[in-house]
């Protein structure tokens, strides 16, 4: 197969690889334009970029492919090299009709959710953040809705009791390789039995923000877990403890209960704080204002409460 390649983070270097150790022909590799990052604001290329060039693929990184003169001169590139399947995998482009219709076996997208669950641009991290004990990897053919088409294979994995939401990313990733692999193989073979979504039972996991982040310790411990868990390592659970404000990275449950106000500090070794149902979580990984991200243990010999 002839292949053009739609990915920008990590999340889908694991699938770009796949295909350029396959016996399929990766054409181009389209990502995200390069943007300023770190103290310095130093213009960086996306992960998808670096292992394409690494690859000897050439890399376009148009503004839009929807308007504007970069979109035209992506379609007649796309034209040039009739690919046979575009792959597309956590892009974060709205690919227009044009495009979908353009291959032979149209665009393939690989996202990391069991669809019809957490359309959109989060799906992991609201996968932990709603305490999910299990989720996964879709390919799906994709249409001009927000990943609502219709669905080919899919994979699924448990979620650990303290899997953070980057530990379940690496994970995916790498499920989606394998999801997405199996998929073209059953493309080329006239196999695939692709399945409409249930709108019905649809639900969508937009972006995350900062307003996540204020730990709420009225509700359970559970929940508190899980969002630290989900927003690991960004945007990154806050707390104010003993008058100091940390960023939580990681935590688990103590499994203890409490007779004490939801807030307080129960054990000052292990930074055990009480929630709304009396039971504990205790903070394992930490960072203070200012300062770097530590175990708790080692945060503690520092900072005595």
């Amino acid at each position: 197969m002839k292949i053009v390649f739609m990915g920008t983070p990590e999340f889908a270097v694991p699938s770009l690889k796949a295909l350029i150790s396959s016996e399929h022909e990766v054409q181009a590799v389209f990502s995200q334009p390069d943007k300023p990052k770190g103290r310095g604001y130093k213009l960086t290329p996306p992960p998808v970029k670096v292992t394409a060039e690494e690859n000897g693929i050439p890399v376009y990184q148009p503004q839009s492919l929807k308007k504007g003169e970069d979109a035209e001169r992506s379609l007649v590139l796309l034209k040039e090299l009739a690919p046979d399947v575009i792959v597309v995998a956590a892009y974060g482009k709205i690919l227009p009709k044009e495009i979908l219709d353009l291959p032979r076996y149209g665009c393939i997208n690989i996202h990391s959710s069991l669809l019809p669950k957490y359309r959109g641009a989060g799906p992991i991290q609201w996968a932990v953040l709603n305490g999910e004990k299990e989720t996964g990897v879709t390919s799906m053919q994709m249409a001009e809705g927000l990943d609502t088409g219709d669905m080919l294979i899919s994979k699924s994995t448990a979620i650990g009791e303290d899997e953070t939401a980057d530990e379940l990313h690496d994970r995916l990733a790498e499920l989606g390789a394998e999801v997405l692999t199996e998929t073209l193989t059953a493309a080329e073979s006239g196999t695939l039995t692709p399945v409409p979504q249930d709108d019905s039972i649809a639900s969508y996991a937009p972006m995350l923000t900062k307003a996540l982040c204020p730990i709420d310790f009225n509700k359970t411990a559970q929940q508190v877990h899980d969002q630290i868990r989900g927003l690991s390592s960004w945007p990154c659970a806050v707390a104010e403890i003993a008058g100091r404000r940390l960023k939580v990275y990681k935590s688990t449950l103590k499994g203890r209960h409490f007779d004490l106000p939801a807030g307080e500090i129960a054990d000052k070794t292990d930074l055990t704080i009480v929630c709304g149902d009396g039971y504990g979580i205790t903070f394992t990984e930490v960072q203070a204002e200012g300062g770097k991200r530590m175990k708790t243990a080692d945060y503690l010999r520092g900072n005595k409460l």
